[in-house]
């Protein structure tokens, strides 16, 4: 592809992604669905005007979104949320891996379409999407109520599983041949991993000193260059580049330049975490969605199912009512994402032709629901206060406090309007703290 053809498509997929957006934004769909669609509508695989003819032109710009999708995530990721929660968060964490991932391992061996396949699909039905769930707390108001806490903490425990499920399941999918060959890549990626770990832990101090710059244009050179290339270092070790991206977000999380990080990297990880998913809906072919169209409803419902059960688990340990056990049991549907991530790597090793399709049409069809459904909570909250479902009174339980309100808004995909303008506010405020810091 020359010059010319390379710009028009990238600007093509920018334009088309954004007006799709626009129109979701109307209705309360998501964008990442949307960004899918267009690339679907103006791939190689649909009539009418093909705007890049071959997916894999985009290949490196979908990378440099995965990389910064991840990136932003270890930035925002804060163990001190687990820690807060302690145990019995651990333990509601688990439950929902626990149903949704074993679901999803069932799921995938009873497809028969191979172990690999199986393996994958398991992380494909266990995690939510923290982008369309944190999402969906701001736009229906329910960011300051008492069960968002557990929710926000649900989804920190995931991103935890997913990086640690990523690592070992690289190897497994990547062709190792024969038990030794994948443990002993497996110990190799885990020891990198447990560098990075010991780096996050206890040589921040020495990180922030590297990378402290007054000039933001000689900032952003230095973290996206230290995200690429770990990741880069990552991928050659048998580790998903993705991953090594997230552990160099953890470790800049920590240093005085975080805050000026993250309002940095902000508008590159939109701009290239679109270009992602657009990239991702090239490769779609509608023929093989249809092909799949049994599977992802049967794969839609089981989701659903066990999400209810892990919420009304989780929500009865905790001791809430019928209203707030709903709001949990109904909001943590959505697949986004981190399914794709997984799809990527799917497509990457080469694995069964259908599975792309098939994640594609699963996450389209509970990107869409899972806003639906939670706003009809109160559905459910009706049938169980009819069974006697009965908890500890709401204003007993434990509220989710301003600061952790205030730091969910900056973890949302897409914010509305009002979110984002209070986004940037707090994080104008604590560009300067950091910049106080280094003076």
């Amino acid at each position: 592809m020359g010059h010319a053809d390379a710009l028009l498509a990238m600007g093509g997929a920018f334009l088309a992604a954004a007006f799709l957006a626009r129109l979701g934004a109307r209705i309360g769909v998501p964008t990442i669905p949307l960004f899918m669609l267009a690339g679907l509508l103006l791939g190689p695989h649909t009539p009418g005007l093909v705007l890049v003819s071959d997916p894999h032109d985009f290949e490196m710009l979908s990378a440099l979104g995965l990389v910064l999708l991840l990136f932003y995530l270890g930035l925002e990721f804060q163990l001190k949320d687990l820690r807060r929660g302690g145990r019995r968060l651990l333990t509601a964490g688990g439950v929902y891996l626990l149903l949704n991932v074993g679901a999803g391992l069932g799921f995938g061996f009873a497809l028969d379409w191979g172990a690999r396949e199986a393996l994958v699909l398991a992380g494909v039905l266990g995690i939510s999407s923290s982008a369309i769930v944190t999402k969906i707390l701001i736009d229906l108001g329910r960011i300051s109520r008492p069960e968002t806490r557990l929710i926000l903490g649900v989804i920190v425990v995931e991103d935890l599983f997913l990086a640690l499920y990523l690592a070992a399941l690289q190897p497994v999918i990547g062709g190792a041949e024969g038990v030794t060959e994948t443990i002993l890549q497996a110990a190799k990626a885990f020891a990198f991993l447990l560098v990075l770990a010991a780096a996050a832990r206890y040589g921040t101090r020495l990180v922030g000193r590297l990378i402290r710059v007054r000039d933001n244009e000689l900032l952003v050179i230095s973290f996206l260059g230290a995200a690429v290339l770990v990741a880069g270092v990552s991928e050659l070790l048998g580790v998903a580049d993705a991953i090594g991206a997230f552990m160099v977000g953890l470790i800049l999380a920590g240093t005085s330049s975080g805050p000026r990080i993250r309002q940095l990297v902000h508008p590159l990880r939109d701009a290239f975490a679109a270009i992602f998913f657009f990239a991702f809906g090239l490769a779609l072919d509608p023929a093989r969605l249809a092909s799949v169209a049994g599977p992802v409803a049967a794969a839609a419902a089981l989701t659903i199912v066990m999400n209810v059960i892990a919420g009304l688990l989780v929500a009865r340990s905790y001791g809430y009512g019928p209203e707030h056990a709903a709001d949990i049991a109904t909001t943590l549907v959505a697949r986004g994402e981190f399914a794709l991530i997984l799809a990527a790597m799917a497509v990457g090793a080469g694995l069964d032709g259908r599975l792309p399709s098939f994640i594609a049409g699963y996450v389209l069809v509970l990107a869409v629901l899972g806003p639906v459904i939670a706003a009809r909570a109160h559905l459910l909250a009706r049938v169980l206060g009819a069974l006697g479902f009965v908890g500890r009174p709401a204003e007993a339980a434990e509220p989710v406090g301003v600061a952790e309100a205030e730091a969910a808004d900056t973890r949302a995909y897409g914010e509305t309007r009002a979110s984002a303008e209070q986004s940037s506010a707090e994080e104008s405020s604590a560009e300067t703290v950091g910049a106080d810091a280094e003076r």
